[in-house]
């Protein structure tokens, strides 16, 4: 397995030079967002790509895996397409690009940082495959795991797709999205993203406790990521200071887990 795993990282880093050297070109790393996912789809596919004998469970994993990353992968680069340059990254790099050091930036603040976090985050899902070698039937606790997949890419792909829609409204500009998911908790997205992979972590799991104890690092961080550091909090920070109604919003609404509204007074 620790030679499957260091071929994926070989991968993993010259996809992410080639790609490092495409956003120096543009001036613009805003599209590592899109890479995210597709890279943990890759990651999957080339883990599959490794094992002898892969059985049912392998094929699980790799479809979970891979759907999950190439859907998110095609929807954040359209998005990117879209609105061009995030401004989380434009802020991040702004002294540098100042300065003349834009590309080293770019490789040492951004893609090498986010290659690590990638690699370490789909860590269930290539252990999973690489131990799922020899027929490897489905077990119940993969199936537990297939099923809470299924409730994160409902609330992801959901999610995605009323945001879209409202802010294609003309007439929600400046308004804050409050329908929906979104009723129920501020990022039904984000909440989807961590059931996906926690519901990964437990389909790896099956393969053996080993697996699951190395791997679980995977969903704690992407989890703590996704609540505490650069998802919500960040996101939440801009949104706050351009939309006059989001601290009632906030006030009203789960910050994650989707719970019923709060009612006012």
């Amino acid at each position: 397995m620790v030679d499957a795993l260091l071929v994926n990282a070989g991968i993993l880093l010259a996809l992410v030079l080639a790609l490092w050297l495409v956003s120096v070109r543009i001036g613009d790393v805003s599209f590592i967002d899109a890479f995210w996912g597709t890279g943990m789809a890759i990651l999957a596919i080339t883990s599959f790509a490794q094992t002898p004998d892969p059985g049912s469970l392998a094929v699980l994993l790799l479809i979970m895996t891979a759907l999950w990353g190439l859907r998110l992968g095609l929807h954040l680069f359209r998005r990117w397409r879209a609105e061009g340059e995030d401004k989380r990254y434009e802020k991040i790099l702004r002294k540098d690009r100042e300065k003349g050091r834009f590309a080293l930036a770019a490789l040492t603040k951004i893609w090498l940082g986010q290659a690590v976090l990638l690699f370490l985050v789909s860590s269930p899902a290539q252990a999973g495959i690489l131990r799922s070698a020899d027929g490897m039937p489905v077990s119940a606790l993969a199936w537990a795991g297939f099923a809470l997949w299924c409730v994160g890419m409902v609330f992801e792909v959901v999610g995605d797709w009323q945001l879209s829609r409202f802010r294609a409204d003309p007439a929600n500009a400046g308004e804050v999205m409050d329908r929906g998911l979104w009723r129920y908790t501020r990022h039904p997205n984000y909440f989807g993203d961590a059931c996906v992979w926690w519901g990964i972590w437990l389909a790896a799991a099956s393969t053996g406790w080993d697996i699951a104890l190395w791997t679980l690092a995977g969903p704690v961080f992407l989890t703590f990521t996704l609540t505490r550091w650069s998802g919500a909090p960040l996101l939440e920070g801009g949104m706050k200071k351009r939309r006059p109604g989001y601290a009632a919003y906030v006030e009203r609404t789960s910050g994650f887990v989707p719970m019923p509204p709060k009612q006012r007074g």
